[in-house]
């Protein structure tokens, strides 16, 4: 089991970031999976109620619509998608980056980063952390 979600202030390639962070006890490339898994955003992304999307696993350039809490859909565009980590724009907009690191044999840490003028959407982070851990674990016993 995680120890926690962690919240930090940390740089990125986009410049300073809200990190939201939790360390899951599966290996780093079944954490990518999930995340570049279109069809399985819904499932941990609590904001997001369904996706179109031309493929199944994003990457760079990748585009579709999300369904943004049952009221609205929305266009995205995959910015950058590639050694673990991937950024996305949300109506134009710059929104939340995804990053898996691997911390040790099967053990990794998946991180949010947010913007910090998004400071609001850490309690939404926090709890898609929550729901991707216990998906992968789930799926790592079979269930």
């Amino acid at each position: 089991m995680s120890a926690g979600t962690s919240v930090r202030l940390g740089s990125t390639p986009d410049g300073r970031r809200i990190e939201v962070a939790r360390e899951v006890a599966v290996d780093h490339r079944r954490a990518w999976e999930l995340l570049t898994d279109t069809w399985r955003w819904p499932e941990w992304g609590p904001t997001v109620e369904d996706v179109t999307a031309p493929t199944r696993f994003i990457s760079e350039g990748s585009h579709g619509s999300v369904s943004v809490l049952g009221a609205f859909w929305v266009p995205y565009e995959v910015t950058t998608c590639g050694d673990g980590r991937w950024t996305w724009d949300v109506a134009k907009l710059p929104a939340t980056g995804h990053r898996v690191e691997q911390v040790g044999e099967d053990r990794c840490r998946v991180v949010f980063e947010i913007p910090p003028l998004a400071a609001g959407y850490v309690p939404v982070c926090r709890r898609a952390l929550s729901k991707i851990e216990s998906i992968l674990l789930a799926d790592e016993r079979g269930l």
